[in-house]
């Protein structure tokens, strides 16, 4: 749907209390590594997260420059953009905690200064690290349940930094098994 006046999309989330759902939240830099280089300062801001906001986590598997997860709610809870939210703005706080400043990005080849910081991210004070958005989908059944946490888990092998989805240290392949 598209706001005629703005040219904007005007799309609303569901919001479905108890839900299972996947998600995939990316950097905004997508050739970015430092999701896996700042992996303490990420489980900081999701074990915060979490405590405040509790939520189920039935998979998640952690890329250098993407995340997916599939997370179930909480029973009368559908608010899974707060706690998104939450997760990446401590995450980018926490990472001037260890010496990373998202205004001081070094140069490189392929840079795009599109992706660090534009003016309405300057204005809204995004530091430019993420993708303003996430993508969702919420899980309708079983069978969708079960091939949403194999495709968290087998994430790493389609993108080539592993053979076997037990080979990659940031998942939960770890806990659930293949």
């Amino acid at each position: 749907m598209t706001c005629p006046s703005l040219g904007m999309s005007n799309y609303t989330r569901p919001k479905i209390p108890g839900a299972s759902i996947f998600f995939t939240v990316n950097l905004a830099d997508r050739s970015s590594t430092l999701l896996v280089d700042q992996i303490d300062a990420l489980r900081d801001a999701v074990r915060t997260t979490k405590s405040e906001r509790p939520f189920h986590s039935d998979a998640w598997v952690v890329l250098p420059n993407h995340m997916h997860m599939v997370w179930t709610l909480p029973a009368g809870d559908s608010d899974y953009s707060t706690r998104i939210g939450a997760i990446k703005a401590r995450f980018t706080r926490g990472l001037g905690r260890v010496g990373f400043y998202p205004t001081n990005v070094p140069k490189k080849v392929g840079y795009k200064p599109t992706l660090q910081r534009t003016a309405s991210k300057i204005r809204k004070g995004d530091a430019g690290i993420w993708q303003r958005r996430f993508w969702e989908h919420h899980i309708r059944n079983e069978t969708e349940y079960r091939a949403y946490v194999d495709y968290c888990h087998i994430n790493p092998v389609k993108h080539g930094l592993v053979e076997r989805p037990e080979e990659w240290p940031y998942s939960t392949v770890h806990v659930h098994g293949v």
